[in-house]
């Protein structure tokens, strides 16, 4: 089934040619392989076996495509480059979806098939910086809206306790307590069972913001350990914080793309992964996405990101959600990276 892409509401001063259409697709197909500026000469001799144009006619539509802020002109260079107009144009007229290899299906089953679904999230962020050589990223649900479905106590000595909260979606989540107080363990299985009858069912917001009327009537049982459950239950069932909240991955591959020889875009890349806040705040946005979006460069409406490309899209295991996508540059292989996104989340989606 073909991919659904979400297209901008841009209007352009007129309706394309075919012609142009065809040799504004083959500007951004040649500058995707090779990331440098395209001349006329370059692309007669790669248009001729579809048809036969000079390069002085050539120069003319990529002049009248200039004109209409299509293409541009580098100052250094006689070719031509898409502009973030000509991208968009692109994606949303003439790209055809490309079907990821057999090889590319094989490698995506085999590691995001089993596993805890914290390990397949951070799994996925690897395999989709791997496959598309930019970075993947992939957002970590918000844990506060997620199910409690069983809490273990285990005793790790007199004085400190590893709780065990296994949420809906397949996630697990672990926080050790400490107490100053010796802690009597000899209560701790019936504990465990009368906190499950109150908590199990429950999200961690309502528990976190109800705990104490939850558990108002334990007098019967000895109660150092709820005191230390009571005066911990911001850690137990806090939210995670920013940095929690994604896995991005691909950072190397990334860097040998050829947009990344000069090393201040070395460094801006590195800042961008640094400063995760960002891309949460970005994701966030699209969590509840309909189908794959494609923003490129400014479309993005965040300054470290104006020279990159997003494509993105959500994924939902049992109450969870989150969005899961790529960042790269603007000369990204789209129809590809469009497949590639789409069938990640479809996989980590049918763990449900």
């Amino acid at each position: 089934m073909a991919s659904k892409v979400i297209i901008s509401d841009d209007s352009f001063e007129r309706e394309l040619t075919s012609r142009e259409k065809d040799i504004l697709r083959s500007i951004i197909h040649l500058y995707i392989l090779k990331a440098s500026p395209i001349g006329s000469r370059h692309l007669a001799k790669y248009l001729e076996k579809e048809m036969k144009l000079s390069p002085a006619t050539i120069r003319n539509v990529m002049s009248d495509l200039e004109d209409m802020d299509y293409i541009s002109h580098p100052h250094t260079s006689a070719g031509r480059i898409p502009t973030d107009k000509g991208y968009r144009f692109y994606v949303d007229s003439l790209m055809n979806i490309e079907k990821l290899s057999g090889r590319d299906i094989l490698t995506l089953k085999k590691n995001l098939s089993a596993g805890s679904s914290d390990t397949v999230l951070k799994d996925a962020s690897k395999l989709l910086g791997m496959i598309s050589r930019y970075l993947g990223i992939v957002e970590i649900p918000h844990l506060t809206e997620l199910i409690v479905l069983k809490i273990e106590l285990i005793a790790l000595s007199t004085n400190k306790i590893l709780v065990v909260l296994a949420l809906d979606s397949n996630i697990v989540r672990t926080v050790t307590l400490e107490s100053e107080l010796h802690i009597e363990l000899k209560h701790l299985d019936e504990i465990t069972v009368y906190i499950n009858e109150r908590i199990s069912g429950r999200t961690l917001k309502y528990i976190r913001d109800n705990f104490f009327e939850m558990v108002s009537d334990i007098g019967h049982i000895d109660t150092p350990l709820i005191r230390l459950f009571i005066g911990s239950i911001d850690k137990i069932f806090e939210s995670q914080s920013t940095t929690e909240r994604i896995h991005i991955a691909g950072t190397q591959n990334l860097l040998k793309n050829p947009e990344f020889e000069d090393l201040d875009k070395v460094r801006g890349v590195i800042e961008l992964v640094e400063n995760e806040e960002i891309i949460v705040h970005l994701l966030d946005k699209y969590e509840d996405t309909n189908g794959i979006k494609v923003l490129i460069g400014n479309e993005i409406h965040t300054e470290p990101l104006k020279d990159y490309s997003m494509i993105v899209t959500n994924y939902k295991i049992g109450s969870a959600s989150g969005a899961i996508g790529l960042i790269g540059p603007k000369r990204m292989n789209y129809s590809k990276m469009i497949s590639l996104v789409k069938y990640v989340s479809e996989l980590i989606s049918l763990k449900d």
